[in-house]
């Protein structure tokens, strides 16, 4: 694709004109011509291709001329409703203006070396057409707006920057419907917005590749044959965004350092279709305790002593954050403080009591209905009693007892949370949760619609680095909205989850990596304390692995935190080359970058009591964002495509038709999965992923590891898998049917009940209507495959007995 436009003209002068494939080969073919030594000769041409690319990250310019940033390399780590999410794999910068005119400066090297250290391959993702920047519940809600007032109110306005790409069966007039949906973008999390603020308004905005930055992982979870795909999505915020302890509390405008949105996205892969199948989510959120704090990192040590930088005693960085909040999720806003409230010496109760005091201040003046929730649990004090913090508007209202461990206490947490905002899902109840009503499907909270239901307000929690603690009770309250989720689309009859299923076991795996990505790019190490560490169950090996990852975030702090911090500011655009003026790395300090009011002589406050924007606080308990009402819809405009388009088509998308790929590496066989990667490698055993498994007799556990069987001196055993191993149990099986019950008879003859008698549930016998002649041929091939599953046995030991591993005659 390519477009024309008059350059230095407002928007709405610029006229585009897309080609056609034909279109662009002759355009190509006269210059390849035109750019010829000689004419008619054929041996050199006068085109070459420089790189090929899946995607324009945008324009940069430091003191010399723009270089364009391609993504040149991509991998697909998720699907929702058909649209591809991916990852940035490679990028390749390029100098725009021609060699001969270039001016070199001494400095742009350095430049050019800071800015490349922001690695473009390590967990940046896009999407061709799904808004990764806002949650399955924005682009859903928006989605389902009545067409006919959407085009009424978009034919005021300009009438390019919304999208909806086309399905079948939402719009029946013309035959076409919504696909899926590209609006303007939440800038907060998108990380190349500055890059590509130079071209916004000069190209077609099919050009604009918004691109985040966090996490993105998708797994399988198998409901007795039936995909369910498990989705996470971590969005970072680009505002005040930098390293551990270079980036703490808030800055002047509200936004808190580590910020991040976790959206976990529910969907029946059966039907892949944002207007037949069925979706939910749940979004919550961590980050850095919201006021003017940091810690001295002159002398390092293990615990820095934290600092308060301002007086605010009227809690204004806290109102500016909260209200934000409040206009992107709606009430009520819960705090999960997981800082320490008694410490012998006074350390992280800094925090807390300053963070006490700013939300009791701040609600003072909303409704009582909206304020917002405060919930204390300090998890060194798990052996005493619940903290109360008398009768305080601030407070949460339940009462917690004194519970054994801090999971149990998280999990009572979790339940109140998940009932007071409720969660996204895009279809009614079922009738069976009408029919067989349970309680605490009643009590949920959250927004009921006649399409489904919509979550109302979030859950924030944050700890002193928002990494370990943190990651931990998102994945406590993840689980249980993840019961819910399950719930509401009919795949479980209770909305409770238990420990030690294959479903939770896979879901722990997702958040394990997504605590883990998050603290290498915020605290330069992995997560220290795990879900495991918690439960008292991770194994003596994990204590060392521990101290380790301790000594290289220690590292990372104390070495390559500044360097890190300098090329954020300079790949967001925080800081900008300009010639005459200190660089970047002659600066002091970045504060004055990240808190622009500090430059202002007359810096502009908000009213000390009315804090909240009157918008946001006429629409509660539902978002600001996703109300339908004059001041959104200048910002959605309607604009078509179809449904065959290069960038949206799921057939090629899926199984790549271009390219040389075998369907093993197709990307719904290479997720994870829960029957493959988490259900025990043993016949007789419950297929379900919701089935509790304790250790075996013998033993062994299959919690966390590879289900091993129990041991046998004969070699027609079972073959122990290798450690990491994913593949299936090899032993070959015989198939029996005795009329009353299926039966798989292993090749030593021993019996095991696997699932319910087919003449039972089907009315008909697994070998009904099979002829002898084809069950001779069957027993044939299972002969075939025991001769051959010994002759490797064999060969295997016979290559285990020599030191290189060659038979040698």
């Amino acid at each position: 694709m390519a477009w024309s436009l008059r350059p230095h003209q407002p928007p709405r002068s610029v006229r585009f004109h897309v080609y056609t494939p034909q279109e662009v080969r002759e355009l190509l073919g006269r210059l390849d011509l035109g750019n010829r030594t000689k004419m008619g000769q054929k041996g050199s041409s006068g085109l070459f291709r420089a790189v090929s690319a899946f995607g324009v990250v945008g324009f940069v310019r430091f003191l010399e001329g723009y270089y364009i940033v391609l993504i040149t390399k991509r991998r697909k780590m998720a699907d929702i409703g058909g649209h591809a999410i991916y990852k940035i794999e490679d990028t390749n910068m390029i100098y725009i203006p021609n060699d001969s005119v270039r001016i070199t400066h001494p400095d742009e090297a350095r430049y050019l070396r800071i800015f490349q250290n922001v690695d473009l391959s390590s967990n940046f993702y896009f999407s061709y057409s799904y808004d990764l920047s806002h949650s399955l519940q924005y682009n859903l809600t928006v989605l389902r707006m009545p067409l006919e007032m959407l085009k009424s109110e978009t034919t005021q306005t300009r009438s390019e920057s919304f999208d909806i790409f086309e399905d079948e069966g939402l719009i029946t007039q013309g035959g076409s419907g919504v696909f899926g949906i590209c609006g303007e973008p939440y800038m907060k999390y998108v990380w190349n917005g500055e890059l590509l603020d130079i071209i916004k308004n000069t190209v077609h905005r099919d050009w604009l590749l918004y691109i985040i930055h966090g996490f993105c992982g998708q797994s399988k979870l198998l409901i007795y044959g039936r995909p369910v795909y498990v989705t996470l999505i971590a969005r970072r915020s680009s505002k005040f965004a930098g390293t551990r302890f270079l980036k703490r509390g808030a800055n002047c405008e509200g936004d808190v350092a580590n910020e991040v949105e976790t959206e976990q996205i529910l969907c029946d892969a059966s039907v892949m279709s944002f207007t037949a199948g069925s979706y939910s989510s749940y979004v919550q959120v961590r980050g850095s305790v919201p006021l003017y704090w940091s810690q001295d990192i002159s002398t390092m040590m293990p615990k820095p002593p934290i600092t308060l930088d301002q007086a605010d005693p009227f809690a204004h960085v806290a109102a500016l954050h909260f209200d934000q909040m409040l206009q992107r999720f709606g009430s009520p806003i819960i705090i999960l403080n997981l800082v320490k409230e008694r410490e012998k010496r006074k350390h992280e109760r800094i925090l807390s009591e300053e963070l006490v005091a700013a939300v009791t201040y701040l609600n003072q003046f909303l409704p009582p209905e909206h304020t917002i929730i405060y919930i204390p649990l300090g998890y060194g004090q798990v052996h005493q009693k619940m903290i109360s913090l008398m009768d305080e508007p601030a407070v949460a209202p339940q009462c917690l007892y004194k519970l054994c461990n801090v999971l149990d206490r998280l999990n009572v947490i979790a339940e109140n949370v998940v009932k007071k905002t409720g969660f996204f899902v895009n279809r009614p109840d079922s009738y069976c949760s009408i029919l067989r009503p349970d309680e605490k499907w009643n009590d949920l909270g959250g927004c009921v619609i006649p399409t489904g239901r919509l979550q109302t307000g979030v859950l924030r929690t944050n700890c002193v680095d928002c990494l370990d603690r943190t990651n931990t009770a998102q994945f406590m309250v993840g689980k249980c909205a993840l019961a819910y989720q399950l719930y509401s689309l009919g795949l479980i009859d209770k909305p409770n989850l238990q420990f030690d299923t294959d479903a939770v076991r896979l879901f722990e795996e997702l958040y394990e990596d997504h605590g883990d990505t998050l603290s290498l790019q915020y605290g330069g190490s992995q997560l220290v304390h795990r879900v495991k560490t918690y439960r008292k169950i991770a194994p003596w090996t994990q204590h060392s692995k521990d101290i380790m990852q301790t000594l290289s975030r220690y590292y990372s702090n104390a070495f390559s935190d500044a360097d890190r911090q300098d090329s954020i500011n300079l790949f967001l655009g925080v800081f900008h080359p300009t010639e005459g003026k200190p660089h970047l790395w002659e600066l002091p300090t970045d504060f004055y970058l990240h808190h622009k009011n500090t430059m202002s002589l007359l810096p502009t406050r908000r009213s000390y009591t009315h804090w909240w924007t009157p918008e946001v606080i006429k629409h509660l308990p539902l978002p600001y964002d996703e109300v339908i009402c004059a001041a959104n819809f200048k910002k959605l405009m309607v604009k078509k495509f179809h449904k065959y388009e290069e960038e949206i088509d799921i057939h090629n998308e899926f199984f790549r038709p271009y390219e040389l790929s075998s369907f093993d590496d197709t990307f719904c066989l290479a997720m994870t999965s829960s029957a493959r990667d988490f259900m025990p490698k043993t016949v007789g055993i419950d297929p379900s992923p919701f089935t509790v498994r304790k250790p075996d007799e013998t033993g062994k556990s299959v919690l966390g590891e590879e289900a091993v069987s129990s041991s046998s001196d004969d070699d027609s055993g079972t073959d122990r898998e290798e450690e990491g191993s994913v593949s299936q149990r090899s032993t070959p099986v015989k198939m029996t049917d005795t009329g009353d019950s299926a039966k798989v008879t292993e090749v030593w003859g021993e019996e095991h009940n696997v699932v319910q008698p087919m003449k039972e549930v089907y009315g008909i016998s697994l070998f009904d209507g099979i002829s002898e002649e084809d069950l001779s041929i069957y027993s044939r091939f299972v002969q075939l495959g025991q001769s051959q599953h010994q002759q490797d046995k064999s060969s295997q030991q016979l290559c285990s007995r020599c030191p290189d591993g060659v038979i040698k005659l």
